[in-house]
């Protein structure tokens, strides 16, 4: 047995059962060991940004990490974007980079690159195999880093020669560490901003704004008048009828800032600091008034799910709180194509047990509001702000989920950045429906070309827009294997969208926006 083979194996007994894969010539040993070894299923991605996005999506869904396997500095640098949005959304990956052989490395060959170097940034762990012998227990290391609370990015760094020779076989996995507990004092914190008669906020990010998480966070907002807020961007939320709804504090600043205004406490519950994801002039970077009051309950890398419990106990929460009544939209009979309108149609399409992947950007921002009395789903966003997730995060997503409708929001500028992700479905029968919000423009950067004060003509307006040529979304899908249709009305968009949840497959759709 090789190393390559032990570091397979030893993934497999870790519970690592999906390797998204863009291989080259000095992985070629680990990809040998693929055939060898059952258990772990090999997918195949057109380039490396596929590969990684769908690795979040997976890791997302199905609550443990998959292998990704990319080429040397490279690869590596081709998936980076979306192992940033992964470190972001804290999503367990054991990010298998290959490397040249030990000796070989010393000749500076034209692939050589600093690896470690270009990795550190988007992991949280980084280890370079330093022999066959010892790689399968680098490998039982990568997976116990990758499921370290909160999660994270794990990448391995596999010479070639540390694949070929003769390896251990596979290597026993450490004990993965308990979250760490909130403190007694932030217990009591909280306990006095909610008792204080002042206005609080409970703001609710990872395991927190969960199913569980967010019916004790409801419990404590039932006991003691304090709202709940989800932060902007959060890796899922399983929401829809039957489940506490909650809103996401805006993107924009300015509303955001409105939001929190009233606030004199914010207690952040796995949640992060409330920030603009930029500067703009004259505008401050904390969202919170300077006055409020904003602490940490429970970190991402603590147990919020004990804090909140404990919470709950210490101010004397109910045992259930009430659900507000919320009745699912019906469809839209007739009238324009735009936002409104598909934000209810969505609520009222939405099939039980669906993930939506939302990488939407501009066109989505009033989606959520309606479909909380949507059947009920989940739903994964960008989290670290770097486009072209949404494609291969819905891959991802139904590699882990087979048996669940998924739906893929998606923005046209941002689809085009890992548009191959579409041939991995259609490669792997997965069951995606995605539609395409096709303004023909990089709409979001519109919008900012005015909040940061700038002051656009011709020039400026043209690198912002795809409509010359415009891209045929419907041919670029069926040339990828994909089955698609161009909508132009509301009509139109509710029959196609329809008869796509009827069936199994991938679908996309291209719905014409003004």
């Amino acid at each position: 047995m090789n190393g390559a083979e032990s570091l397979v194996r030893t993934l497999v007994a870790g519970g690592v059962e999906v390797c998204f894969t863009n291989p080259g010539t000095s992985e070629m040993h680990f990809v040998a060991a693929l055939d060898r070894v059952e258990g772990m299923r090999a997918v195949l991605c057109l380039f490396e940004g596929g590969a990684t996005g769908a690795a979040d999506g997976y890791a997302r869904m199905a609550g443990k990490p998959a292998s990704t396997l990319l080429h040397l500095g490279p690869g590596l640098g081709n998936g980076i974007a979306n192992l940033h949005n992964a470190r972001r959304a804290r999503s367990p990956i054991v990010n298998i980079v290959g490397e040249h052989a030990t000796y070989h490395r010393a000749f500076d060959a034209p692939l050589t690159s600093d690896i470690e170097g270009l990795a550190g940034p988007v992991s949280a762990w980084v280890r370079t195999g330093m022999s066959a012998k010892a790689v399968a227990a680098d490998g039982a290391d990568a997976v116990v880093a990758a499921r370290t609370a909160p999660g994270g990015v794990a990448t391995l760094i596999l010479p070639a020669d540390t694949a070929w020779e003769e390896g251990s076989g596979i290597a026993p996995l450490p004990a993965i560490p308990e979250r760490p507990l909130a403190s007694d004092e932030a217990i009591a914190h909280a306990v006095a901003a909610l008792r204080s008669g002042e206005p609080v906020l409970l703001h609710l990010g990872d395991r927190a704004v969960q199913g569980e998480g967010r019916r004790i966070a409801a419990r404590i907002a039932e006991k003691t008048g304090a709202k709940l807020l989800a932060m902007t961007s959060n890796a899922r939320i399983d929401r829809g009828a039957g489940t506490v709804p909650i809103e996401r504090l805006p993107y924009p600043v300015d509303p955001a800032r409105e939001v929190l205004a009233p606030y004199k406490h914010v207690i952040l519950v796995g949640a992060t600091l409330p920030v603009a994801f930029f500067a703009y002039p004259g505008k401050p970077s904390a969202l919170a008034p300077p006055t409020c009051d904003v602490f940490a309950l429970a970190t991402p890398e603590q147990d919020q799910i004990d804090a909140l419990s404990r919470l709950a106990e210490a101010v004397g929460a109910p045992a259930e709180a009430p659900l507000p009544p919320l009745s699912r939209p019906e469809l839209p009979g007739e009238g324009r194509l735009d936002q409104d309108s598909i934000a209810r149609v969505l609520g009222a399409l939405i099939p039980e047990g669906a993930i939506v992947c939302d990488e939407s950007v501009t066109t989505g921002r009033n989606f959520f509001p309606a479909t909380h009395a949507a059947a009920p789903h989940s739903w994964l966003q960008l989290n670290g702000g770097a486009i072209g997730l949404g494609i291969p995060m819905a891959t991802g997503a139904a590699v882990a989920c087979p048996d669940r409708k998924v739906i893929s929001l998606q923005a046209d500028g941002s689809a085009l950045y890992t548009a191959q992700a579409l041939w991995t479905q259609a490669r792997e029968r997965l069951d995606v429906v995605t539609l395409i919000w096709s303004n023909r423009s990089y709409a979001i950067l519109r919008h900012e070309l005015t909040n940061v004060g700038a002051n656009p003509g011709r020039k400026a307006i043209d690198m912002l827009t795809l409509d010359d040529p415009a891209i045929d979304w419907v041919s670029l899908s069926r040339g990828y294997g994909v089955e698609a249709r161009r909508v132009e009305t509301l009509a139109q968009f509710v029959d196609t969208l329809t008869g796509a949840l009827a069936r199994r497959g991938p679908f996309l759709i291209e719905v014409a926006l003004p």
